[in-house]
């Protein structure tokens, strides 16, 4: 049976209408059971004509070192994502996110692009697609590549679908080496009512389609000659 809400709670509904406006939610730590709302000053964004793709990379995207798999193992990915590792020894991500995370995910607001490789989960990120924006939550890899390989894939989709916002919330120094920036609150917001004003096909490559790296890269080439 369903857990009764009260009208202060975040439900599903309400989460979409906060992205819709520039908020999204977090929690102190996962032992922490309570949310609560930001609005960064400087808001963390990826140009999808923009994504800095180094010469190494470019070579595992290509080589299709990694199988990439679209929203086939939701509550995997939040686990990595939720794992420590040696960038980061606590995480947000508290049982409410989980939550209301995989009843976005249920509704088809919230997609994970994933890295598997020898049939093993190695990779993987996950966020909430609205409108013609998609604003990443978190991302997490336990093989060299394996997350820049997801982000990759997913900036091409988002490209070929129309999309005109990748959100990354906020930019650390690892997000900036591929091709993450900073704008102010009140740009941002801007490019956000754009995007909400149009709807991306987040599914123009079907679900089960596989994607190659080419096809991928090819479709990067393409918004940045087009912008």
């Amino acid at each position: 049976m369903a857990r009764p809400r009260n009208q202060f709670e975040i439900t599903p509904d309400i989460l979409l209408r906060a992205y819709s406006i520039g908020l999204f939610p977090m929690a102190e730590s996962a032992e922490d059971p309570n949310l609560y709302w930001v609005d960064p000053e400087a808001r963390g964004i990826f140009p999808l004509d923009g994504i800095v793709i180094s010469k190494s990379l470019r070579k595992v995207v290509r080589a299709d070192r990694f199988e990439v798999r679209v929203d086939y193992d939701f509550d995997a990915v939040i686990d990595g994502c939720a794992a420590p590792d040696a960038g980061r020894e606590k995480t947000w991500i508290n049982d409410r996110i989980r939550t209301l995370y995989r009843e976005l995910f249920d509704m088809g607001h919230v997609h994970t692009v994933e890295t598997w490789f020898d049939g093993e989960l190695v990779g993987g990120l996950y966020g909430v697609s609205l409108g013609a924006a998609y604003f990443g939550e978190s991302m997490f890899h336990r093989k060299t590549d394996a997350s820049k390989v997801a982000l990759v894939h997913l900036a091409a989709r988002l490209a070929a679908g129309g999309f005109s916002l990748l959100d990354a919330q906020f930019v650390t120094p690892h997000l900036a080496t591929l091709g993450a920036l900073e704008i102010p609150r009140d740009a941002y917001r801007l490019r956000l009512a754009k995007a909400m004003a149009h709807r991306g096909d987040f599914w123009i490559w079907p679900k089960g389609e596989c994607v190659s790296g080419a096809q991928a890269l090819a479709a990067l080439a393409k918004a940045a000659e087009t912008d």
